[in-house]
């Protein structure tokens, strides 16, 4: 339920954004687009760059958000790194919102910097909470000492919002009693939240105090001349607009803001309130995101001419992992300028020049054309965020006629510039956009399909209102005329309309790939010659059968999955070359996508990290595989009693290994079939299955097997994994007769190993003992903590120490194994659906 509620919130903003427009259409009747035009133009200069100096001194102080709450989590970083990650999820989380832009930026730089996707939701519900309680606290003081009336018209219970101020202050009481009271950390869903100390609390509330004061007196400097109030008074009703926008989720609070300033403002002067509210947005909102832009290309272009130094180099790390998302959301905000430009009249000093410089039917061409790319940056923008190559090749060319036809249009060289600013941008970035992925399978989530249609609509409103004074009748849309700018805006928004509809058209009859089906014949074949020439022995399970396989169009690399609920999960990292892995992980996050899933890649190397993280997603360490290296192998010393020990018991009890080749192990499948379901019933458990081998015919066939006889009597068998040019060696199945001598398990080892060194392998695989390796210290996330509890004290459960302990007699060498997976709330569903997977009988399922 709660789920389709989240699909349906989209839909609740776009409602809340029309009646915005709507209300502000009323409001701005007496009005056009002139007046407002002339009023942007008598705003006097010494106002733009005071607003401009206060909007840096701004963000400076914005960085006390992050700076605070990185503290608060006690997690260590520079503060060069906690200034970018303010900045930039700042500057997103205002032009696009925060869960389009600033969440999304911050998630991708702090998981890269060691966060764990606990400390991010606890920095992000901290920031939240440190602007919440802050316009609480403010409001509060500023509502109880400098009252202003709600107009009648709102239907409000007073006629003051004193009586709201007292509300806030006892709210923000509160939560600062909270701090002081509640010294044990907050359980939500298994997750611990800790209060920050009361200290910590009243530090944040100033730095919150200072931002809302220091962005009311940006916007108080720009319209002081129109109105007729003082600061304190415009300072409430700047905080009562600030707080409806964060409620109305609207992206950038357009129209909402507007609206709500308007209306308590009651300005007889309505267009020159709108004016200098929209300066405010140009200064405080466009002009940092394309310094982001800026320098972020700047950077690129340093890097590319060898010019960077250690420090340079370092951050290049970070601007990988969010200049893709930024670049997105600046392709959405040009299709919004080209959309807006097209919906408003050519400047009126302009038309003589372009009357004398252009023929009509260029400049008619040339605006239907812009309105063309500006909608189809919109549907494209999101193909930069997941890095394709078509998107970027496409998208720049889209940009290259944009500042032409900006040109041609109407001379709109302040528009051709931010447009060549971006264009630059993407070209010295090329090399971020490598993908081969198909345009038409880019998911759209509810948040971008809103954004689009918000842009779209706020575009027709716009020249609807530009417009309205002129009388709309048929020949409107055939009227070619230097003046006949509402002709243009109808041409062009019929134009732009029709490039999202075949989009989204084209989208709805793509053509799905199934959610999940066992392996076909051929899928088996192919993946075979895979895992063949792999080195790795656990790439072996893909011949299980169990799992669905996923390959390159070349069919030079393959992904092999499981579904368990929202849970897609891939056993391991890519099979086959290390060049199509990247590219690979991108196929399976978007076919994962298209069914609204969680993509899950289990048991992932440390050396491959770098692919998941560029993904977004959580690491979780999930323990160690232990490797035994063959070459220097044997039963001498101390450390080798036990295995001598075992060896010599089995070897009194008459004991005798040998290795069954493929062609001789369908002879002995019936009494191998015994053995394991003696097992089986013993140990009183069922078969798992897919990261574990299971008891199948068919799987046990492609595989020689190692054996225990006992007086000519089979007691043991493991099946015997080899990777390609002998790097490695490894058992799956392993099952033994309940009246077995004890240490036989040790023996067929030994023996097995000892082959191995003799046949030239150089390792021998154990396979990964869980929750292993995994540090509880004061500062660790609690998922070490909570890991390294269960593997200390959960042996009742399950033998994970045992399990260390058993594979230590071997002496061998720990390699950490990782879980890569969406964090956050969804993590502990995502663990419960990969042991339920494991747990799952597979036998029955795909096979027969």
């Amino acid at each position: 339920m709660l789920h389709r509620l989240k699909q349906l919130a989209p839909l609740a903003v776009i409602a809340v954004f029309m009646g915005a427009i709507w209300l502000l259409s009323r409001e701005l009747k007496h009005y056009n687009i002139h007046d407002i035009r002339n009023a942007i133009s008598h705003i006097p200069a010494w106002r733009l760059w005071a607003a401009g100096g206060l909007t840096v001194l701004n963000y400076l102080v914005l960085i006390g958000y992050d700076y605070l709450a990185v503290r608060a989590i006690q997690h260590p970083l520079s503060l060069g790194k906690i200034s970018l990650a303010s900045f930039t999820g700042f500057v997103t989380s205002y032009n696009f919102g925060a869960v389009l832009g600033g969440t999304s930026v911050r998630y991708r730089l702090y998981s890269a910097w060691g966060l764990s996707a606990v400390e991010i939701l606890q920095l992000v519900i901290m920031l939240g909470t440190t602007y919440w309680i802050g316009v609480f606290a403010l409001a509060g003081i500023v509502f109880v000492s400098h009252p202003f009336p709600i107009p009648a018209s709102l239907h409000f219970p007073f006629d003051n919002v004193q009586p709201v101020g007292y509300i806030l202050l006892t709210v923000a009481a509160c939560y600062t009693s909270l701090t002081l009271i509640r010294t044990k950390p907050i359980n939500v869903k298994g997750i611990q939240l800790k209060l920050p100390g009361t200290g910590m609390t009243l530090l944040q509330l100033a730095v919150s105090a200072i931002d809302l004061i220091l962005v009311a007196f940006i916007v108080y400097t720009l319209l002081a001349e129109d109105i007729s109030i003082g600061y304190g008074e415009f300072l409430g009703i700047f905080l009562m607009a600030t707080v409806t926008v964060v409620l109305s989720h609207v992206p950038g609070g357009i129209g909402v803001f507007e609206l709500v300033m308007l209306t308590l403002l009651a300005s007889p002067d309505s267009g020159k309130i709108l004016a200098g509210l929209l300066v405010f947005r140009v200064i405080y909102y466009l002009i940092p995101l394309f310094a982001a832009v800026i320098l972020l290309g700047l950077h690129e272009l340093s890097l590319n001419r060898g010019l960077a130094s250690r420090v340079m180099q370092e951050t290049s790390r970070w601007s990988t992992a969010i200049a893709p998302l930024i670049l997105s959301g600046c392709t959405l905000l040009a299709g919004a300028v080209l959309l807006f430009s097209g919906a408003t009249p050519i400047v009126t000093a302009r038309i003589g020049s372009l009357q004398q410089t252009l023929p009509l039917p260029l400049i008619e061409v040339s605006h239907f054309l812009g309105s063309l790319t500006g909608a189809a940056l919109l549907v494209l923008a999101r193909g930069l965020q997941r890095r394709l190559d078509s998107a970027w090749w496409l998208i720049t060319s889209l940009l290259s006629v944009g500042i032409v036809v900006s040109l041609m249009k109407g001379f709109d060289f302040e528009e051709a510039i931010l447009l060549s600013v971006l264009l630059f941008a993407l070209l010295i970035s090329r090399k971020q956009y490598y993908r081969k992925g198909a345009l038409i399978h880019a998911r759209f989530s509810p948040g971008w399909a809103a954004t689009i249609l918000t842009i779209v609509i706020c575009s027709i409103w716009l020249g609807l209102f530009a417009y309205r004074h002129v009388e709309y009748t048929d020949e409107l849309w055939w009227a070619f005329t230097i003046k006949g700018d509402a002709s243009r805006f109808l041409r062009g928004s019929v134009g732009a309309i029709a490039i999202i509809l075949l989009f989204a058209i084209s989208r709805l009859v793509a053509a799905h790939k199934p959610r999940t089906l066992p392996p076909t014949p051929a899928e088996l074949d192919a993946v075979k010659q895979l895992v063949l020439s792999s080195p790795q022995t656990s790439t072996q399970l893909a011949l299980l059968g169990d799992k669905s396989l996923l390959f390159n169009d070349q069919q030079t690399a393959c992904i092999m999955y499981g579904v368990q609920k929202r849970s897609w999960i891939s056993l391991g990292d890519p099979i086959g070359a290390d060049t199509e892995r990247g590219e690979l992980i991108w196929q399976f996050r978007e076919l994962v996508d298209r069914y609204d899933g969680w993509p899950v890649f289990y048991q992932v190397k440390p050396e491959n990290l770098t692919l998941y993280l560029d993904q977004g997603l959580t690491i979780l360490k999930l323990g160690e595989e232990a490797r035994v290296p063959l070459d220097s192998f044997d039963l001498q010393g101390g450390k080798r009693r036990k295995l001598r020990q075992a060896l010599n018991h089995c070897e009194t009890d008459q004991c005798e290994f040998s290795l069954i080749p493929r062609d001789g192990v369908p002879k002995i499948l019936g009494e191998l079939k015994q053995i394991s379901d003696a097992w089986l019933q013993a140990k009183e458990i069922s078969e798992k299955g897919f990261s574990l081998g299971y008891f199948d015919e068919t799987y046990l066939k492609q595989f020689p097997i190692s054996i225990v006889r006992q007086q000519g009597r089979i007691i043991a068998f493991a099946n015997v994994l080899e990777g390609a040019g002998k790097d490695e060696l490894s058992a799956d199945l392993m099952r033994h007769t309940p009246d077995a001598p004890p240490g036989v398990m040790e023996y067929l080892f030994v023996e097995l190993l000892l082959w191995g060194r003799q046949q030239g392998y150089q390792w021998f695989n154990f396979g990964m003992a869980p929750l292993s390796g995994i540090e509880n210290r004061p500062l660790s996330p609690v998922w070490n903590r909570t890991a390294n509890l269960i593997f200390r004290y959960g042996d009742h459960f399950y033998g994970f120490e045992g399990l260390r302990s058993y594979k230590e007699k071997f002496d061998p060498v720990w390699t950490p194994k990782y879980l890569a997976s969406p964090g956050g709330m969804a993590l502990p569903q995502i663990l419960s659906d990969v042991v339920a997977i494991i747990a799952k009988n597979q036998s029955n399922s795909n096979r027969t």
